[in-house]
């Protein structure tokens, strides 16, 4: 079901006219945290900010934020608070789990973290942090805690920068790794950034050459990766048109950079498995058309009011994308 469309402005003006005892304001950070919330768990969330000084009996000036869920599949916010000085934090989750509320979002700035330690006795634990902040859940609802975990895969990709009149392909030997193999050009993608833009990105800081998005040719999952502290790893490899040509690499990254011909990237032993798999692909691409390998990508309207996804498949005949009322 579509989600209706959400105005946090709107929202906070809407509930300042409820009556509730304890209905002050909405802080910057609930707004934030519901809107993280929507986009990746699909959850609408309401907000609770208690005060410091209920929990510690310090005068303090910072504020705890604290994110209620009623169930796992509202599709409204319920309401936000600043709870008073007179509720305690167990009075509070007391109050909120005979309300029906099945979980607490805690929010720590790093300066406050001696404040983990009371909320941890309360019940509360870490569900994820930040460079600045921690994020602690409580589990208010029956059984064991159904709340989405935090991310659990990093993104790296790579670019593949091949030229089609020359038939070579941009190569690079890692400065830091143990064994200096031939690979192409990526790293890790940033929040919020688009696989392509990763790649054109990567490439240009590691190799100096210009690029142009083309397509998605291949997805690693790996678990239990040595460089993701244990989490699991995505790499993507895309195909990139070189818009340079000239090499200027980075030399605290690379021990060195060159354009490579296809085939002798496919036959070398002095590479990975994965780069010389994808350079194959591309050696059949080039062959026999790069519409048998490319995975292309369309931007489309997301079930959320006003956000959009790109979608990587192989191409569709023009007879198939006509086509309406094909979709759930």
């Amino acid at each position: 079901m579509q989600n209706p469309s959400f105005d946090p402005q709107h929202w906070e003006e809407e509930t300042r006219k409820a009556s509730s005892p304890y209905l002050l304001e909405v802080s910057s950070f609930v707004h934030s945290m519901m809107t993280e919330r929507l986009l990746c768990a699909d959850l609408y969330l309401g907000g609770m900010v208690i005060n410091t000084s209920t929990v510690m009996g310090e005068e303090e000036s910072h504020n705890w934020a604290v994110v209620m869920q009623r169930d796992m599949t509202a599709h409204v916010p319920e309401k936000i608070y600043r709870l008073s000085s007179s509720l305690s934090v167990l009075a509070a989750i007391q109050r909120w789990r005979s309300e029906g509320r099945v979980a607490a979002w805690l929010h720590v700035p790093i300066l406050q973290s001696h404040l983990i330690a009371p909320a941890a006795s309360l019940g509360f634990h870490f569900h994820h942090a930040e460079s600045d902040s921690s994020t602690l859940t409580l589990w208010l609802g029956e059984g064991p805690s159904r709340l989405p975990g935090y991310a659990t895969h990093q993104v790296g990709v790579a670019g593949a920068v091949f030229d089609d009149s020359t038939r070579k392909v941009l190569v690079v030997q890692d400065r830091n790794k143990l064994k200096n193999m031939w690979k192409f050009p990526g790293g890790l993608s940033e929040p919020g950034e688009d696989i392509g833009d990763t790649a054109v990105r990567e490439v240009f800081e590691e190799t100096g050459v210009k690029s142009e998005f083309r397509s998605l040719l291949s997805i690693r999952q790996q678990h239990r990766h040595p460089g993701a502290f244990g989490k699991s790893d995505m790499y993507l490899i895309c195909r990139l048109q070189p818009c340079s040509f000239t090499i200027n690499f980075c030399q605290q990254e690379c021990l060195t950079c060159e354009w490579m011909d296809l085939e002798n990237l496919a036959r070398t032993k002095n590479t990975t498995p994965i780069t010389s798999r994808v350079a194959r692909l591309l050696l059949y691409g080039h062959r026999e058309g790069f519409d048998k390998i490319d995975l292309s990508m369309e931007e489309l309207p997301a079930v959320y009011t006003g956000l959009f996804y790109k979608l990587y498949h192989r191409e569709l005949p023009e007879s198939y994308t006509a086509t309406a009322g094909t979709d759930e």
